[in-house]
């Protein structure tokens, strides 16, 4: 399988399939720190990334939010002191599509 960082998001519509249990295994292979959670019904992925201060925490806030508007793609993102969590999922599918692996992945290369 291609790996996800090399991969590019797809224009994701109401409609478009949530990625499969046996799909999930596969991608989430790729990103091993990233933990699938479940809130309000929905499946999404989550990881918190740790910093040594909120200016470091601040400045990889806003290369994520970088990140998503060059893909329009856009996770939620919470930044404290010492650590950012970011949380992506598709809003439109309400769930999880592969978009949303290839964001984690590039998201990891941010740090």
């Amino acid at each position: 399988m291609e790996k996800l960082t090399t991969m590019h998001c797809e224009a994701c519509r109401v409609g478009a399939p949530l990625v499969t249990e046996a799909e999930i295994k596969v991608l989430h292979a790729q990103i091993p720190h990233w933990n699938i959670i479940q809130e309000n019904n929905i499946n999404r992925l989550q990881r918190v990334f740790k910093f040594n201060n909120f200016a470091e925490a601040l400045t990889f806030t806003n290369k994520a939010g970088a990140l998503a508007e060059e893909n329009g793609h856009h996770p939620d993102i919470l930044t404290a002191y010492g650590q950012v969590t970011i949380t992506w999922w598709s809003h439109k599918i309400k769930g999880l599509h592969k978009n949303d692996f290839i964001m984690a992945a590039k998201t990891d290369e941010l740090q």
